[in-house]
């Protein structure tokens, strides 16, 4: 499998960091990117400023981009998984490989294959298995479908741990999102332990009993990791648990962990977006991030 073009769809964090360390790889001529951002007035110079600098190509269109592509990268919010496929199956050339590493359900992630498959398009499904920062390419990530094979090989061979774990879709999202109920929950559980034991002035004897529990982990280190991430993130973070609660939906379970940890997450990223952590420095100490939420309740 040679597929010595490639385009990004969505320049964020993801796309920015998968573009840079794309882009010297062997046999990859070159690497666009397509965003929204692009053809906004408030970000369009800012957004192609950065790209021209990183030597990607950003293109003026969805249709673009798959014309300028081999290989399909879509890399957006999780929400916008199935649209962004539909738009794109358009668009595809036949032979084209579509690689969706977004954080969807198996039903979603299937949707989408269906528009770009008609197309003589290959879907691929990836399962991103941990946060992209600071693995950058290197990411672990577990990929389905027809081509999952073939394409983990020629992702392997420019350094990215990739791993094919079905043919069939739906496989490797299901992997991805019941980890998620589980991750995201435990970030949604410490943020709300941990602000109401600050405000009952509790917190030295409860984080100690976390740690004689599970003493392999650093709770003040971890709970000002979770606080600092769902802060930054937690808008992404609430509509990937809302596909958790989707892939559980689908299985033919109450989704009444996974809804409610969305709901967690997007309060926390509402309260970011009114400005409660504004000024906050990302590796600040877990009190600082709750005394944040504690006064913006008193407030």
């Amino acid at each position: 499998m040679q597929l010595p073009r490639i385009g990004l769809v969505g320049y964020g964090e993801v796309g920015k960091i998968f573009s840079a360390g794309l882009r010297d790889q062997p046999g990859v001529s070159q690497v666009s990117a397509w965003d929204l951002k692009f053809a906004r007035p408030a970000s369009r110079e800012a957004e192609r400023a950065h790209a021209r600098a990183a030597g990607v190509i950003a293109q003026d269109s969805m249709a673009a981009l798959c014309e300028a592509s081999d290989l399909v990268i879509s890399a957006v919010t999780a929400s916008s998984t199935l649209a962004v496929a539909q738009e794109a199956a358009r668009h595809l050339r036949p032979g084209t490989v579509f690689l969706d590493l977004n954080s969807a359900s198996p039903g979603t992630k299937q949707q989408a294959a269906a528009g770009v498959d008609a197309r003589g398009a290959h879907y691929v499904e990836a399962g991103v298995m941990t946060s992209v920062p600071p693995y950058g390419i290197r990411v672990p990530m577990l990929l389905g479908g027809a081509q999952a094979a073939g394409l983990a090989g020629l992702l392997r061979g420019w350094g990215m741990d990739a791993k094919a774990v079905s043919d069939r879709l739906g496989v490797a999202s299901a992997i991805k999102m019941c980890r998620s109920v589980m991750i995201k929950g435990l970030e949604a559980l410490v943020i709300e332990s941990y602000a109401t034991a600050r405000q009952y002035g509790v917190e030295d004897h409860v984080l100690p009993t976390l740690a004689e529990t599970f003493p392999g982990i650093d709770w003040p280190k971890q709970g000002a990791y979770f606080f600092s991430r769902v802060a930054q993130h937690g808008q992404r973070r609430a509509e990937e648990m809302r596909e958790s609660a989707n892939t559980v939906r689908e299985a033919g379970f109450p989704p009444l962990m996974a809804a409610a940890i969305a709901d967690k997450q997007q309060w926390v990223a509402d309260q970011a977006a009114a400005g409660v952590f504004q000024g906050l420095a990302k590796d600040a100490p877990w009190q600082d991030w709750a005394d944040r939420l504690i006064a913006a309740r008193k407030g």
